[in-house]
């Protein structure tokens, strides 16, 4: 084998091939070193490539977490948003947060209630979220009829803005978890709901029915609003219809 090269300084030591144009033979391969040029080449460029990608897409992962950040930032001030249902002990009102923690934690241990198999970490997810809303809109106390009637609008346009904050793809996912929930059709929806109103009636029952009282609540505003109740869970409805008949008999809840 012979080869004539035309040889560079690539440092102190060393020295880069830069065209040659003899062959090297091995067996029935042979290599021309032009084309290990070429292939530097490539392999520059390529590298390149790949270096703009990686770029490109730490900058997709930041912009993300900032939308996410942002996103946590606001809900925070779910925490500012007062319900009429007093804590257990009946000192104060709960927030929303307060609420949506307690209800997540009983999804978890009611489960084994259900009627039907349900998707936990979809519910949990979805009563996490379902109270977002009153950010803007502000808490629509169960038995407000005045209020009822402008709720939907009210909260359609703040789940726009609220959810709109998020990357797009979980923005979207989160406004249709909470879509279904308002639907109140499937099974998942139908063990939310359960949970989002068993727990203001054991709060009312824990604080001898203060909020019950204050609005004059009657019983049939109690079992309309929980009338799906019993085919999500033959259980906890006769818990909530004992527990009804016992604040009707202290005068907490008026009997019509």
């Amino acid at each position: 084998m012979t080869a004539f090269c035309v040889l560079s300084r690539a440092g102190e030591n060393t020295f880069e091939v830069q065209e040659c144009i003899s062959v090297f033979a091995f067996g029935d391969a042979s290599l021309r070193f032009s084309d290990v040029k070429k292939r530097r080449v490539w392999y520059s460029n390529n590298r390149h490539d790949h270096e703009k990608e990686r770029n490109d897409e730490m900058m997709e992962k930041h912009e993300r977490l900032q939308q996410q950040i942002a996103f946590l930032m606001e809900i925070d001030k779910v925490k500012n948003i007062f319900r009429q249902t007093y804590l257990a002990d009946g000192e104060r009102k709960e927030n929303d947060a307060e609420h949506s923690w307690h209800i997540a934690l009983m999804a978890v241990l009611l489960q084994e209630h259900a009627e039907e198999e349900v998707d936990l970490l979809k519910v949990m997810t979805m009563v996490l979220i379902h109270d977002l809303v009153e950010i803007d809109a502000g808490d629509t106390y169960a038995y407000d009829s005045a209020g009822a009637a402008t709720k939907r609008a009210r909260e359609e346009k703040a789940a726009d803005r609220i959810f709109g904050i998020l990357p797009a793809d979980q923005g979207v996912y989160f406004r249709e978890l909470w879509e279904e929930f308002e639907a109140y059709e499937t099974g998942d929806a139908k063990y939310a709901h359960l949970l989002d109103n068993f727990q203001p009636l054991l709060l009312n029952h824990a604080s001898g029915g203060k909020s019950w009282a204050e609005h004059g609540v009657k019983r049939s505003q109690i079992y309309k609003r929980n009338e799906k109740m019993e085919e999500t869970s033959k259980t906890v409805w006769e818990c909530v219809k004992a527990i009804v008949e016992e604040n009707i008999e202290k005068g907490n809840v008026k009997s019509e």
